[in-house]
């Protein structure tokens, strides 16, 4: 009785004795590691001592820096071949230093990009069928512009053919691939370059240095909008945008080199948000983080754990979940972008992890238990399709654009194929031949009721169910004829549906206009007379099909009820 008088006492006073289990659908997430018959053997992984991850994945190919002599080289192993590698297998050697990161394109899953100590940037186009066992050594283009080492190398998230990479001599080169020209030169660093990140649309790029500077840039205009001391240890620091939150995530070490990870708002970057310590080991800490689930993961280079929090909106802004512990040490991690995931198993994460201690990748895959099989729509939002919003002009002139986004339930283990065509001045160009009716197919929805069911059109006539559908998969821009010659088309997401659907939407841009893409929650403001007009006429278009649309339901319930009262009279 004393206790339960204590209690309501205590709740009374407005003090919580409990803290109670916070409600979230990640906290028994899991790592589940591959099957020994899963993995890649007998790998021959470099030892070069650069801060990367040396292992980049994508649905089609793994790709993995090995250690050769006289140059550097990589493996290109097509996912399906599990197993023990031979020691013959053709690598991509074409560097005449040790290769220090990859990169595979974001929009073309035959195309990676690697930098080595060489100076150099290369991009490599690699056949569906893999390397062949002579090896390849003839690139399609060649970067050239840095003095010194090129350590780190990042594709535009949004923007096609535009690529930064970041060298030894403390500049970071804005290159436009399909023709090989530095387009932006960023100089504002003194020292050592250790990371770079682009935000979620790519308009800022966040760096972390050796002089313990965070700075926040806008890469068109070459120009720092925000920087500030970060970790203060001496060792390398990372850091990652925390998708379109205005956030940013850092590891790093402190003056005591304990090992700690901190939060940071983009917008002021005087002190962090919250910044704790996790442990004294001496390995640098990689972030990695997943937008769609808003959990990052963290995993240190030299030890075998792989810690993992999820990221939230208010204070305390990060929650630790768990940690994946085993006893052998990584020497990097490869991830699988989110489209090469298997929905069937809940899997919201996979790594590739290269053992230090023995010449083995092994799959690592973070499992949300859950005892259906189906399609779990609410850990799988839509995520990043294959698709870039902008080209790289339209970048470069200053238009943003999110990111274009797919169902996971129907753009699950997409892949793109874009043949490259060699020009004579040594630039390339791709070309979409399988890429549109690829995601046509992808688009389609099980239809569960395949009986057939009559539909009333504008004109009143009724159009059988497998007409219907065959209208479907008519291509879009065939019978459109407000169809302009400027206009884009790209994949987008239609989230008005009952079920999720991808669609074709055509952009129409002009040259000094600024386009944004309109979010549910946003209202669209004309800027000047031709957009008001544009969105008269578009207003006009959809008053007169609803109107259309009404004339056809009033038609069918005055049939239907002339139709029971015939029944009722007889």
């Amino acid at each position: 009785k004393q206790w339960l008088k204590w209690l309501s006492n205590s709740y009374t006073c407005g003090k919580c004795v409990f803290k109670g289990i916070r409600s979230s659908k990640f906290r028994h997430v899991f790592a589940s590691p591959a099957k020994k018959e899963l993995c890649y053997e007998n790998v021959k992984i470099t030892k070069n001592a650069n801060d990367s991850q040396f292992c980049a994945v994508n649905p089609k190919f793994l790709a993995i820096v090995t250690e050769t002599a006289g140059g550097g080289g990589f493996y290109v192993v097509p996912l399906e071949k599990y197993g023990r590698i031979e020691a013959n297998y053709g690598r991509v050697c074409g560097h005449s230093g040790p290769v220090a990161d990859l990169k595979w394109s974001p929009f073309n899953d035959n195309i990676i990009a690697s930098c080595s100590d060489d100076c150099t940037i290369k991009l490599w186009y690699i056949p569906d069928e893999g390397v062949p066992k002579r090896g390849m050594n003839d690139c399609f283009m060649t970067l050239n512009e840095h003095k010194r080492r090129v350590t780190f190398i990042e594709w535009h998230p949004t923007s096609d053919n535009i690529l930064a990479s970041v060298g030894f001599d403390h500049l970071i080169f804005i290159w436009k691939t399909n023709s090989g020209e530095v387009v932006h030169t960023i100089n504002c660093h003194t020292d050592t370059i250790h990371s770079i990140s682009f935000n979620r649309e790519g308009s800022l790029i966040a760096t972390t240095s050796k002089d313990k500077i965070l700075r926040v840039i806008d890469p068109l205009r070459a120009e720092v909008l925000e920087c500030g001391i970060g970790h203060e240890g001496s060792k390398a620091s990372k850091v990652v945008f925390l998708g379109d939150s205005g956030r940013l995530f850092t590891t790093g070490f402190s003056k005591h080199s304990d090992r700690q990870w901190a939060v940071w708002s983009q917008y002021d970057l005087s002190r962090p948000l919250r910044m704790e310590n996790i442990d004294s080991s001496s390995g640098v800490l990689f972030p990695f983080y997943d937008h769609d689930t808003k959990m990052v993961y963290v995993a240190g280079k030299g030890d075998g754990s792989i810690r993992y929090y999820e990221v939230i909106n208010e204070p305390p802004w990060c929650y630790y979940i768990s940690q994946y512990i085993t006893g052998f040490p990584q020497r990097g991690l490869g991830v699988m972008p989110k489209r090469g995931l298997d929905v069937c198993k809940c899997e919201v994460f996979r790594f590739y992890k290269l053992h230090a201690s023995k010449p083995l990748c092994e799959p690592i895959s973070m499992i949300v238990p859950r005892k259906s099989h189906l399609f779990q729509a609410d850990i799988y939002p839509d995520t990043l399709a294959p698709t870039p919003a902008l080209t790289c002009d339209e970048w470069l002139k200053g238009k943003k654009r999110s990111p274009v986004l797919i169902s996971m339930k129907t753009g699950a283990c997409a892949k793109t194929h874009k043949p490259v065509i060699f020009n004579n001045d040594n630039s390339l160009a791709n070309v979409n031949l399988n890429n549109d009716r690829k995601f046509i197919f992808l688009s389609q929805e099980n239809i569960v009721d395949y009986r057939s069911k009559p539909y009333s059109d504008s004109n009143g006539s009724t159009v059988d169910d497998s007409q219907l559908r065959m209208s479907r998969k008519q291509l879009p821009w065939l019978h459109n004829n407000e169809h302009q010659q400027n206009s884009i088309t790209i994949h987008d997401i239609v989230k008005k549906q009952h079920l999720p659907m991808a669609s074709y939407v055509t952009l129409t841009d002009n040259e000094n206009e600024n386009v944004q893409l309109w979010h549910e929650n946003e209202i669209y403001v004309p800027q000047d007379r031709d957009e008001l007009i544009a969105a008269f006429r578009k207003q006009t278009k959809e008053i007169r099909l609803l109107q259309e649309q009404l004339e056809a339901k009033n038609r069918k319930i005055m049939e239907l009820q002339a139709f029971i009262e015939k029944q009722f009279n007889n």
